[in-house]
């Protein structure tokens, strides 16, 4: 439920205004470098603090408990801690019994009773992700010298990310947006088809990052409208090397040695300064409501780098099952 992967397995917990978020990595090969150090440039780019980000600003001091000694990971299961400091619970008070329209307020209550913790979206909280991105910094040296590299293409519709966050931030609502993401260097032949092909397992990571309301590999939907001459990719190499990538780096739910190219769709945050009207579950009667709290006017200016984390932990996790195979499959010495 809480967890991921076949051999590098996570597992997230945690709440928003809970004491803690965290992870435990489990699966990771001994002898990897992991300094404190190492999570500071992934840290900062998830920060908020720029225009159109929450203020809420939190330390982001990792705690290694376990796994790690003398600066490289020890085989063992990795725990990293991250303690929330910055917290204003008072200001979610109201969203027991009103949900906020498009949150996963009242789909929560409905499935654990009441007794989730509601303050800040609990375990339902963008927060977490900070979670993943550790995960991410650890995966990403695993899978070296395969690179992993998110960017915005577009917010609110359009491509000129400063003009769509100042309008927005005039308008006082939220704006969603389209992350790209390349994986290169990737070898030939990672996949497990059929269930776990390549899409569907890198799908089923980044679902898993609040807000994430669409994916699409190479031309994606585009794909549609072309014929099947215009989206073959020729192969021009004994590698594998194709002319055009249309398929995105993919064939059949395995690598094909060409870059993985795939967009995510970033919906808009569900906390928006506007009045909105939604149901007051405790009197059954229509109620308006307007959020209180700190929230981002745009989440997509900080998910490119969380994107990159589920994708690296996901090749991290394939890599891990193809050399597990080849060990296995080695003659048994005489």
């Amino acid at each position: 439920m809480n967890t991921f992967g076949k051999i590098f397995k996570i597992s997230i917990f945690g709440e928003s205004h809970g004491e803690s978020v965290g992870i435990v990595i489990d699966g990771c090969p001994a002898g990897i470098s992991l300094k404190h150090s190492d999570f500071k440039e992934d840290f900062s780019r998830r920060k908020s603090g720029a225009k159109g980000t929450t203020p809420r600003r939190e330390a982001d001091v990792p705690q290694i408990m376990s796994g790690v000694f003398k600066e490289c990971t020890t085989g063992a299961p990795i725990m990293v801690l991250f303690e929330n400091t910055n917290t204003r619970s008072g200001d979610y008070t109201i969203l027991k019994d009103i949900p906020r329209p498009g949150h996963a307020d009242f789909t929560a209550n409905q499935k654990f009773g009441g007794y989730q913790d509601f303050r800040g979206g609990g375990h339902f909280s963008g927060r977490l992700t900070l979670a993943l991105v550790a995960a991410g910094v650890l995966a990403k040296k695993i899978i070296d010298p395969v690179r992993v590299s998110g960017t915005i293409l577009e917010v609110g519709g359009s491509k000129d990310i400063k003009a769509a966050i100042d309008r927005a931030v005039e308008q006082q609502d939220s704006i969603g947006g389209i992350i790209e993401c390349r994986i290169s260097e990737v070898p030939v032949a990672l996949g497990e088809p059929f269930f776990d092909s390549v899409e569907s397992v890198l799908s089923h990571m980044v679902f898993s990052i609040p807000a994430i309301k669409g994916i699409e590999f190479g031309s994606g939907f585009q794909s549609a409208n072309m014929t099947g001459s215009q989206h073959n990719d020729n192969i021009v190499a004994v590698d594998g090397t194709t002319e055009t990538n249309h398929a995105g780096g993919i064939n059949g739910g395995i690598t094909n040695g060409n870059e993985i190219v795939f967009r995510v769709a970033v919906k808009p945050t569900s906390s928006t300064s506007r009045t909105q009207r939604t149901m007051n579950l405790k009197s059954g009667e229509m109620k308006e409501l307007t959020i209180e709290g700190r929230h981002d006017t745009c989440i997509a200016l900080r998910v490119p780098v969380v994107v990159e984390a589920a994708a690296a932990i996901v090749m991290a996790d394939f890599m891990l099952q193809s050399q597990q195979i080849n060990r296995i499959s080695e003659p048994k010495p005489q």
